[in-house]
């Protein structure tokens, strides 16, 4: 995908002003992508993005694809960070709620990198085990918290805690889908009281009524 290189493989860098250039390619990057899509996404247009010499992208990346995965690797940080529920939040239906509405929105500001990628993930299997990398962070998490429920006689002992993470998971990341790149019309606070309602029924776990 990205073009061949001869020169010594890039290093981490190892100064303050070194740092600061490689995450300012790493914003460049992801700017470039979300504007101009995968056919303007070359290193030189990043470079320009970043005010910085065409040699400088080699001194930091390998290729454009490896910038991608840098890129892909700093939005699921930013996801990871914006989706966590607070553990001050006790109410088992509660944090299903925030869970939910923080996982749409999460996703909504890393919908066009997410798109990017899932369409190059077809071919390129480091950007399919980028996802599926990211897919897992939620499924634990879900996981986790289903057992924890079992464990507590709140939730349908008889389920599977993975599979029924991963099923309900990704009902929530389709709708996601939904909003973010087909842009259908939803009432996002209704549609996270749906998507909560379903997957508290489908645990077993008591829904609060009207």
């Amino acid at each position: 995908m990205g073009r061949a290189r001869t020169n010594p493989a890039p290093t981490a860098p190892a100064t303050a002003r070194g740092r600061r250039t490689h995450d300012a390619l790493i914003v460049a990057g992801r700017e470039v992508i979300e504007e101009h899509g995968w056919a303007g996404f070359t290193p030189e247009a990043v470079t320009q993005a970043a005010g910085v010499s065409y040699g400088t992208f080699y001194t930091y990346f390998e290729s454009k694809d490896d910038l991608l995965r840098k890129i892909v690797q700093a939005a699921a940080d930013e996801m990871y960070a914006a989706s966590r529920v607070p553990d001050t939040l006790d109410d088992p239906y509660a944090r299903i709620v925030e869970a939910n509405r923080r996982y749409l929105a999460a996703t909504g500001r890393a919908a066009k990198v997410l798109r990017m990628v899932e369409h190059g993930a077809y071919l390129d299997d480091n950007l399919r085990r980028l996802l599926l990398e990211i897919r897992e962070f939620y499924v634990g998490r879900s996981e986790e918290g289903i057992r924890r429920l079992q464990v507590a006689g709140l939730a349908d002992p008889g389920l599977d805690p993975r599979l029924t993470a991963i099923a309900l998971g990704a009902m929530v990341e389709q709708v996601a889908v939904i909003i973010n790149e087909l842009r259908e019309p939803l009432d996002t606070e209704k549609m996270v009281d749906h998507l909560s309602r379903i997957w508290a029924s489908a645990l077993g776990l008591r829904v609060p009524s009207e």
